[in-house]
């Protein structure tokens, strides 16, 4: 793939020397940045002058409780970042019935079909979890043997904490009456009322031992839960009785109470299973709820939406042959349900850093900006500095404006501070995402951008950037021990192009809007969600910056900044003849 490295389009006569950098991406994930770092890192720009002489200046803001509901994935579990404090994530899901088992009826309606009642075996709650593939080897008895990694884990492997799978009580509805049911019901992750509403009886109520088909002596469905990255091997019968073993990608995979869906699915009242928009009102969902057990680092990002709940069940089918005569055989029968249908993220905060907690209340331009996701932080960006003579444009800007100069490049470049961010344990956001504040929406550069990485989503539109980079500038792969859940590689700072959105201020007279700076989980998403409570003007937030966990700490825009660290604006430009 080659990437042009200029932008000359209206201005090419007036340019002597047209600049080519052609580079070939790897698909691998330590590549270089395009645009920016190519080949030897940030001095690249060849007979381009540059000046950081235009002001930038740059806020935090404490963010309130955010509206978590149908996010695309879902953090569970409990993350604690020294520099912020301690997140804990519980969830709460709707189920729907599968097209396949939905308006089931089961013989226990009429008594002339069955001999005995229907018997539910066991209930599987099953979630995949986000993995890769290491490796494929063949064992000693000729068996293979996969080997996986699991991805989107933070914390230590094998971090256990109490996992306790409660039924719901409450309704999530879709749409809000407050709107005269025009718009999709906001529920927000301080939403006490879904917790508070909960059946106290545990569903996943495995018992801590070890059987043919039940593998829980250590409490790993429960008591003792952690995210197991072995491949899932599961025991069944075929129609000879003969043992068959099922293989399957790691998941969360838990037996729940047999006699509670016996009674809420078996048992149903009449019509309670015809549909699913009757059903949800009937099985209101599932709640799941985290609770520590002194270990401070388990969490992992699942797709909920993937998971699904299956009563394995046996019922008697009734036959009568030619002579008249009645026989009963029981038959293996399964019912299924999607974890589907409306969902709340339920995170929640404590043990928050007291320097955090100041300096993201404090409206003074800042020395540090503090990014949290979730119910956490962003920081606000002004460019240009400010207007003085009341005509609505920056000093700056007009200045600018007036030089003729043609816009090469800008970029924002926000280095980390690794003192505040040191903890071995701390895993770094991989991206940050920088966007139109005003009218929550995305700038020029991410919508030109369409470069694309495959087999590696997350690192899409690499120009525009806002990825996590290593002391040479170069896009940095996190490594973390996965024993010990040491973080080995640490970041240095993050840049960001915002090329055409310079170019369109000078030359456009566009309006110098402030900019909003999240952590992101992925920059495909550009979805914004509700704030609880806004503040000022602003209402919304980046969805992707809602559902993740982690946190950084960047140098900011204050003069007290050292210059080699301070939050700067870089031009380079060509001046005209």
């Amino acid at each position: 793939m080659f990437i042009t490295q200029m932008n000359l389009q209206t201005y090419v006569k007036q340019i002597i020397t047209i600049l080519i950098m052609v580079m070939f991406i790897s698909c691998d994930k330590d590549f270089n940045e395009i645009g920016t770092d190519i080949v030897g890192g940030d001095n690249d720009h060849y007979l381009l002058d540059k000046t950081t002489e235009f002001s930038v200046m740059a806020y935090n803001q404490k963010l309130g409780p955010v509206a978590m509901n149908n996010l695309p994935i879902n953090p569970l579990g409990i993350y604690t970042n020294p520099a912020f404090g301690t997140t804990t994530a519980n969830f709460v899901t709707q189920l729907e019935v599968a097209s396949t088992s939905l308006n089931r009826t089961f013989n226990n309606v009429d008594p002339t079909l069955y001999q005995t009642l229907p018997i539910v075996d066991s209930v599987i709650l099953n979630i995949p979890y986000f993995s890769k593939l290491k490796t494929t080897t063949t064992n000693s008895s000729g068996e293979i043997v996969k080997t996986y990694q699991l991805d989107s884990i933070y914390g230590t492997a094998n971090s256990k904490f109490r996992l306790s799978i409660h039924e719901s009580n409450y309704f999530l509805r879709n749409l809000d009456p407050e709107t005269q049911f025009t718009e999709q019901q906001a529920f927000y992750n301080d939403n006490q009322n879904i917790e508070n509403n909960i059946n106290s009886a545990r569903l996943n109520n495995a018992p801590l031992v070890n059987t043919e088909f039940i593998k829980n002596a250590d409490g790993r469905e429960n008591e003792q839960f952690y995210f197991n990255k072995n491949e899932r091997i599961t025991k069944t019968k075929n129609d000879e009785n003969e043992d068959v073993l099922a293989r399957s990608v790691p998941s969360m995979r838990l037996h729940l109470d047999t006699n509670f869906f016996l009674n809420k699915i078996i048992n149903a009242p009449s019509g309670q299973l015809a549909n699913n928009d009757v059903f949800k009102n009937y099985f209101r969902g599932l709640f799941f709820k985290v609770e520590s057990l002194g270990n401070t680092n388990s969490m992992a990002m699942l797709n909920f939406a993937g998971g699904t709940v299956t009563v394995y069940y046996r019922e008697d089918s009734k036959v009568t042959d030619a002579q008249g005569v009645v026989t009963y055989n029981k038959v293996d029968k399964t019912f299924l349900m999607n974890l589907s249908g409306n969902t709340v993220s339920l995170q929640s905060n404590s043990n928050e850093n007291a320097d955090y907690l100041t300096a993201t209340n404090s409206p003074a331009e800042a020395s540090r900006l503090y990014l949290k996701g979730g119910q956490g932080s962003m920081a606000i960006i002004d460019l240009f500095g400010p207007d003085t003579n009341g005509n609505g444009v920056a000093d700056e800007l007009e200045d600018l404006r007036t030089r003729g100069w043609l816009i090469n490049e800008a970029n924002l470049t926000f280095y980390i501070d690794k003192d505040k961010v040191s903890n071995p344990l701390t895993v770094e956001p991989n991206r940050i995402f920088l966007f139109d504040l005003n009218n929550r929406r995305t700038l020029i550069d991410y919508a030109f951008d369409q470069t694309t990485f495959p087999g590696y989503a997350k690192q899409n539109k690499f120009v525009h950037g806002g990825y996590i980079l290593d002391d040479e500038g170069k896009n940095l792969s996190q490594a973390k021990d996965q024993t010990t859940g040491i973080v080995t590689k640490k970041g240095t700072k993050y840049k960001i192009r915002i090329t055409d959105h310079v170019k369109n201020l000078v030359r456009k007279d566009s309006t110098n809007v402030r900019l909003g700076l999240v952590v992101t989980e992925t920059i495909g998403n550009v979805g914004f969600t509700k704030l609880k409570t806004p503040i000022g003007t602003i209402k919304t937030v980046p969805t992707m910056s809602a559902l993740n966990p982690l946190g950084t700490i960047l140098y900011g825009s204050h003069s007290s900044i050292a210059d080699d660290k301070r939050l700067k604006l870089e031009i380079y430009y060509t001046k005209p003849n």
